[in-house]
């Protein structure tokens, strides 16, 4: 099993880079996985990021990219509720790279 490196604590993730035990997610985590990636974690990015976290805590479950989009149109504004806007945060898809970076399964239907 990989691992990943969050402040000198070794915290195991599957082979795309999804937490393998949800209950390491920390903020740290988020900032580590984003890096790999060549990202900068802004505002933005935290906002969906929050939002995903605490989908999750009500649904349990990750929600595909169709989903996140409406309910995040509902939650933080139209503005922010759009694939354009999404993809631009999170360029390697919103639903599979934002839930990884907050630390939540691989939504189903992603590919």
């Amino acid at each position: 099993m990989a691992s990943i490196d969050v402040n000198g604590k070794q915290i195991e993730v599957d082979e795309e880079g999804y937490l393998s035990n949800l209950n390491d997610w920390e903020p740290a985590v988020a900032e580590v996985m984003a890096k790999a990636e060549d990202t900068e974690l802004t505002d933005a990015h935290w906002d969906i990021i929050n939002f995903l976290r605490e989908y999750y805590e009500e649904y349990q479950i990750a929600p595909a990219v169709r989903v996140l989009t409406k309910a995040v149109g509902k939650r933080l504004g139209k503005d922010k509720g759009n694939s354009k806007y999404l993809y631009e945060l999170f360029p390697y898809g919103p639903g599979k790279q934002a839930c990884k970076y907050a630390g939540l399964p691989k939504p189903t239907g992603c590919v």
